[in-house]
């Protein structure tokens, strides 16, 4: 039976897209809706508390417009947020962690795995655990590099800036001898056109967003809520604020054009869009 139910997909703000881009490539299928939380954009510096606030209410939202799937597609919020949202929502909810970390732990050769992302998600140790669960004889060296965002979203992720910055961030990668990084923020597939000139081939790049993309399409088709039509429709894009800064550079990080992004206010007093049904592939409104 074919479940036309959409998959949730959110992030604070746009480097959630990488995540999205590899949901529609992997399945193709399947309607899918992401939402943009401008209005708290970045999660990284915040405190743990607050993102788990921001991510529960958007989960709420989700699951108000049925949707048969959640993707955390921030690693900071999955940090945060995962394991309580878990406890508290019937829908299943994946995140970007624990597949980034499995994946880490299958390539590694000597057991040194370095992982860089935000200040949030770093000091959450999260990728920590992960990894330590997957394999506890996986040594970990991880390592904050906040800057890497700035970098994307003013279009230089392939540039010289870039591989300076990297040079600098990887520098004690390097010396430690990791042969496989994760990157742990869904910004930094940007990255990898500075990252094969700065890196090489001395370690092998773990993509957080392939690997939960990978994972959703096994979720999916184990708990047979795969859409079996062949049609791929367009994504519904949701912000919370700035809907032109969001246009501006969705692009980049999506690959190609996606939708005028639709606001919504999911704090305010009535949050009227919240109330309203998701139906054929568009969001009401």
């Amino acid at each position: 039976m074919s479940d036309v139910r959409p998959i949730g997909v959110f992030d604070s703000g746009v480097g959630g897209l990488t995540v999205l881009r590899e949901l529609r490539r992997q399945l193709p299928g399947e309607r899918l809706i992401y939402l943009a939380d401008l209005a708290h954009f970045p999660y990284g510096p915040r405190y743990q508390e607050e993102v788990r606030g921001f991510a529960h209410r958007i989960i709420e939202h989700f699951a108000t417009h049925d949707v048969k799937l959640v993707v955390i597609a921030c690693n900071t919020a999955s940090a945060a947020a995962l394991n309580t949202a878990r406890e508290r929502y019937d829908v299943p909810i994946v995140g970007v962690i624990a597949p980034g970390a499995q994946a880490a732990v299958q390539q590694t050769r000597n057991g040194r795995v370095a992982v860089i992302s935000t200040e949030g998600t770093f000091a959450s140790q999260q990728y920590l655990h992960a990894i330590k669960e997957a394999n506890p004889g996986v040594g970990v060296l991880a390592r904050a590099a906040p800057d890497l965002v700035d970098i994307v979203e003013q279009g230089d992720a392939d540039t010289p800036r870039a591989d300076e910055a990297l040079r600098a961030h990887l520098a004690e990668v390097f010396d430690w001898g990791a042969d496989t990084l994760v990157l742990g923020c869904t910004h930094y597939p940007l990255l990898r056109p500075a990252l094969a000139r700065v890196v090489g081939r001395r370690m092998r790049i773990v993509d957080s967003a392939e690997t939960t993309a990978a994972r959703v399409k096994r979720i999916v088709k184990v708990n047979r809520l795969s859409s079996q039509t062949s049609k791929s429709e367009p994504p519904v894009v949701l912000t919370t604020a700035a809907a032109e800064r969001f246009a501006g550079v969705a692009s980049l990080f999506y690959g190609a054009e996606l939708p005028a992004p639709q606001v919504i206010d999911l704090w305010g007093e009535t949050a009227e869009f919240a109330a309203q049904p998701v139906s054929g592939g568009r969001v009401a409104s």
